[in-house]
């Protein structure tokens, strides 16, 4: 496996390494916790943080939403072999840890990061949650799925303690991009890693994210 882990040499560069990171909400330093917020393919930073007009909570947010070049994470579907998708995936998964160690230095601590993504960064900040475990605020991945190695997930491919981190997985039981196997294997994997799962599958929903999803972005803010 080439994807990138925290272990990995720090000087690791890819096709994100270059990217902007927007911010929004408030500073670091007045801060209570941070979210991270990862697009989907064709998508941009600019769009998934208008996600936090939805957000409902009286926790003050610092905001970091990476770019992707060329808007787009990875080249291929998260269910190909993960090295058909390299070194996109692997730049990918880099850019989320640079910007976890940058909330870091900044005085905000794991178990007061979220992450959220949506659709292939939905996926993209699934599996960097499970590659790095740790007590985290959440994680809330929307229409998507862990990445895996192909077309299948393998346990063996993750280990470590999330130490009870809430997690919701969110997606349309006929998702044209997720299939719902994936989303169930996800679940297995996340409870494996002593995470706090909750999964929905939505009956007939659109590739889209719904009410009841943002009620439950809310309720793992102030749980």
């Amino acid at each position: 496996m080439s994807l990138f882990k925290a272990t990995d040499n720090n000087q690791f560069t890819g096709p994100h390494q270059s990217t902007p990171t927007l911010k929004g909400g408030v500073g670091a330093s007045e801060a209570d916790a941070a979210m991270i917020l990862i697009h989907g393919r064709g998508a941009t930073a600019e769009s998934i943080l208008t996600l936090a007009d939805e957000l409902d909570t009286d926790k003050k947010l610092t905001l970091r939403a990476p770019q992707a070049s060329q808007n787009t994470w990875y080249p291929y579907s998260f269910m190909v072999p993960s090295e058909n998708n390299e070194p996109n995936l692997s730049s990918a998964l880099k850019k989320i840890y640079n910007t976890v160690q940058e909330l870091k230095g900044e005085g905000i601590s794991d178990e007061n990061i979220y992450f959220l993504g949506f659709s292939q960064g939905a996926c993209l900040i699934s599996e960097f949650v499970a590659r790095h475990p740790n007590k985290y605020g959440g994680l809330i991945a929307l229409s998507g799925g862990l990445i895996g190695t192909g077309d299948s997930v393998d346990p063996k491919d993750y280990e470590g303690d999330l130490k009870n981190t809430p997690i919701f997985i969110g997606c349309s039981d006929v998702d044209p991009h997720i299939p719902k196997e994936r989303v169930n294997e996800s679940e297995e994997i996340f409870s494996m890693l002593n995470a706090s799962v909750t999964k929905k599958l939505y009956p007939g929903m659109g590739h889209t994210v719904n009410r009841d999803e943002i009620d439950h972005i809310n309720h793992i803010l102030n749980s």
